[in-house]
This record gives C-alpha cells, structure tokens and sequence, in this order.
C-alpha cells in the first residue's frame, strides 16, 4: 500500500533527517514509529503526506509515485488520508463541531450523517460539551482530541499520527490507541509515530526504530 524506496531528506544547513529509508506498509497493517526526538518520526509523516519532498528516494502509495502528483491534484490523494499533526492544525474560526465536520462538508456528505459522525466522535472523545467553543478555548489536550476526532471521521483509508497522545493523560492515551485498533480491525492501515515506548508494548503491532534518521530495526 505505501513504499518508501531509498528516501533520503537533507535540511540546509547539510543535516541529513533522513538516511536510505526503505519501508513498506501493507494494506490493513498497524505500524508504530518509534525513536526519542529528532529521530525523524514527523519527517516521515510529513513526506508521506506530501507536505515536504524527499531530497532522494521514491515514495509510492500503490502504484502512484506521490512526488509526481500535480500541486492541482494532491488534494485528491490527501482525501484517502487521515492526518493528525503535532501542531493540531485546527482552523481558528470554527468551532469544534465544524472543525471535526470539515472532511465531511469537502466530500459532500449529508447534513443527517455528519451530525451522526460528529456528535458521536465528539461523546467518544469526551468533549461533546465543547463542541460549540472555539480552538483556543480549549486546553492542549482537548485540543488533541479534536484533531484526532477530526482525522478519523471520513474512515481514511491510511491514518497518520504524529505523536497523537502527545499531551493526554494515560488513560485518555490508551482509549485513543484502542479506538485506532478499532479502526484498524475495520480495514484502515494506521500508522503512529510516537517516542512512548509503554503504549508500543502495550499495543504492539510492527514497530519501525528510527535513529539519528534511519532504520535501526524492524520487528
């Protein structure tokens, strides 16, 4: 399903975040990226995404290269994607309802199931008293919840998560990884990128090591 071949991604001044990465993900596959920071976890999420290009090397997503995708059409692969990013990324001026809709709203589903995929993620998340308030109301963790509630509710065919337990708590972090189980057990391949080694073995799954920007092992 998704094939990196020999990516390599150099910053300037020369800093190499990524040396000679090959991995593959199947269809339906749990992965797990780990290494303490700047391994080069969000790199790979990034390139995956195609928010960055690789320096070299081939990223594939089935037979497309996604480096070859026109700018007028990355939007169409995003829309197979779920992304939940470290940052959050929540549009300022909607509200939580509205920022949990939009992947709804862009493929232009129905008034009727958005309102039933929304507030239901919203209960399941434990922030449906919220969903009116704006972003900036809320507090980190609520924050994080939104996006990842965000992220999963159009069923991507990949989910991508960089660091997504970030700043919950334990038992908030384990009911987030259970519903990405979930998720994964319908058919969705996911893919965590996270330096919490106790919800890796708690988990499991395949676990790619980076260090210092490569593969240190696969198991």
């Amino acid at each position: 399903m998704l094939r990196l071949v020999g990516v390599y991604k150099t910053y300037s001044p020369p800093y190499h975040a990524l040396e000679n990465i090959s991995l593959s993900v199947e269809k339906g596959e749990f992965v797990f990226i780990t290494g303490p920071s700047g391994a080069g976890k969000t790199t790979i999420i990034k390139l995956i995404t195609r928010e960055e290009l690789p320096t070299r090397g081939k990223i594939f997503f089935g037979n497309i290269d996604i480096s070859r995708i026109s700018r007028r059409k990355i939007y169409l692969y995003r829309r197979k994607l779920g992304v939940v990013f470290q940052d959050f990324r929540l549009i300022p001026y909607l509200s939580v309802y509205e920022n949990v809709a939009l992947p709804l709203i862009i493929r232009g589903k129905g008034r009727r199931e958005i309102s039933r995929r929304v507030t239901s993620l919203l209960q399941n998340f434990e922030i449906i008293h919220k969903a009116q308030d704006l972003p900036s109301s809320l507090s980190g963790g609520e924050q994080q919840r939104v996006a990842i509630a965000r992220a999963i509710v159009g069923a991507p065919e990949i989910l991508l998560a960089d660091e997504p337990t970030g700043n919950l708590d334990p038992f908030l972090s384990r009911k987030i990884l259970r519903i990405f189980k979930a998720l994964n057990l319908k058919g969705t391949t996911v893919v965590v990128a996270t330096h919490d080694t106790s919800l890796v073995e708690e988990f499991g799954g395949k676990i790619v090591e980076l260090s210092y920007g490569r593969i240190k092992r696969i198991k």
